[in-house]
């Protein structure tokens, strides 16, 4: 067990039910906050994702045994350092995001400027520490805590490893599929497109009373409300999809789709938005090439299929 200070989260926390309590982040859980989740049982007490809210704040309002890691995105993992002396879980495809900066930084795949530009933000704003000691669940694995029980459920395709949690009392903590308006990110070199639709598919066939997202819409209330989000969320995948097959009317690189910004707004400033820019227009015209609507009419130039 480790106190990193045993906090006062009144103001903040919500509690779902008796054993289940979200630590609400700043601006509602938005980045580079997050809505964090405390597990307390008879025999053992777990904090899902401790954010930078919980960082700043220096602890959880109870004694933590274990850290559960849903993913490997540095938001997630701020305060695996601050509970050093709890055992630090993740799903085993994402372990090396845990153990080392090396291994996150393969995670994100930038290239040696941009890591270069961000490393000291994922250091000094997220207080990246990295666990080796962490270990690895699997699909299915369940965490008993004594009269509560936590379950992984593998929802890859953010990362290979990103994964929610069915937690007994009718919770289920989502992570970053987080149903904002933003849509489903998988711009890092272990995103996969295909993967992400398959578990978006999965996890709106979750039965709960609360859906939690780690960012922006926090707390979801039954059933008919979270469906209607993920088919939303869902939708953003082909809006991208057509935004792209459109602009590939006239012959385009990579570079040029770019540039162009399909994801992020002209004005949003990140160090790592090109290389997310540009590993999501790859992925979807890759897919586009396997459906025969664009072709390559030039080295390294695309251009929509006239039918």
């Amino acid at each position: 067990m480790t106190n990193a200070g045993i906090v006062d989260w009144s103001d903040v926390e919500r509690r779902l039910t008796d054993n289940v309590n979200v630590l609400v982040g700043d601006s509602n859980g938005a980045y580079p906050s997050g809505n964090s989740l405390v597990i307390s049982g008879s025999g053992e007490s777990v904090i899902i994702d401790p954010s930078i809210t919980v960082v700043e704040r220096g602890g959880a309002p109870v004694d933590i045994d274990a850290v559960i890691t849903s993913h490997g995105h540095e938001d997630h993992m701020a305060g695996n350092g601050l509970f050093s002396e709890a055992r630090c879980l993740v799903h085993e495809d994402d372990l090396p995001a845990v153990q080392s900066l090396e291994g996150l930084r393969e995670v994100y795949g930038l290239p040696n400027a941009i890591w270069t530009e961000f490393e000291p933000v994922i250091v000094d704003q997220f207080s990246y520490v990295g666990r080796p000691d962490a270990t690895g669940f699997t699909d299915g694995d369940v965490f008993d805590l004594g009269g509560v029980q936590i379950e992984a459920v593998h929802l890859p395709g953010h990362t290979r490893g990103h994964s929610g949690f069915r937690i007994s009392g009718g919770v289920f903590f989502c992570s970053d599929i987080d149903l904002t308006g933003f849509g489903p990110y998988y711009g890092d070199a272990w995103s996969d497109l295909d993967q992400f639709e398959d578990s978006l598919a999965k996890i709106r066939d979750e039965d709960a009373q609360f859906y939690v997202t780690y960012h922006h819409k926090g707390v979801i209330e039954g059933r008919a409300d979270f469906v209607e989000r993920v088919d939303a969320f869902t939708a953003v995948i082909q809006r991208r999809h057509t935004e792209m097959l459109t602009y590939l009317a006239t012959p385009h690189t990579i570079a040029e789709m770019t540039e162009h910004r399909f994801v992020y707004r002209p004005t949003v400033q990140l160090p790592f938005a090109n290389s997310v820019e540009g590993r999501t227009a790859t992925l979807h015209v890759e897919r586009m090439i396997s459906r025969g609507e664009v072709t390559e009419v030039a080295p390294g130039r695309y251009q929509t299929v006239s039918h």
